[in-house]
């Protein structure tokens, strides 16, 4: 398990292109001299960026235009809709208050992505 740093890599599994987390919860602990990430860290286009292209159909804005496509997948415009990281921290570890993300955690957009960490900005294994 590694802990989540700011400049940690992101990626969803409908959206073209990755993202970088930004920390915003917390600037006291750091990893390396970077923010240690935390749960609270899941706000869209604060924490979690647009992730490109989403090709989601269960997203409105996808679904709207395949429709006017005839049927043809139209992707649109990635906005995430995150709501919170899963599973959080089994260590408990606490920064600011809050519980730390590890590499192991998935953020969950409610239009159907599950964003995962590819790099968890740091490489040390806590």
């Amino acid at each position: 398990m590694s802990y989540v740093t700011a400049t940690a890599k992101l990626m969803c599994p409908f959206g073209d292109v990755g993202g970088q987390l930004m920390v915003t919860s917390q600037q006291k602990f750091l990893i390396k001299g970077k923010p240690v990430a935390t749960i609270q860290d899941a706000r869209p286009m604060v924490n979690i960026p647009t992730m490109g292209m989403c090709k989601n159909p269960a997203n409105p804005q996808v679904a709207a235009a395949t429709a006017a496509a005839l049927g043809v997948l139209t992707p649109q415009p990635c906005v995430p809709a995150t709501t919170a990281w899963i599973p959080g921290n089994k260590a408990k570890t606490l920064a600011g208050g809050n519980p730390c993300l590890s590499n192991e955690c998935t953020c969950m957009c409610m239009y159907g992505g599950v964003i995962s960490i590819t790099y968890p900005g740091q490489t040390e294994v806590n």
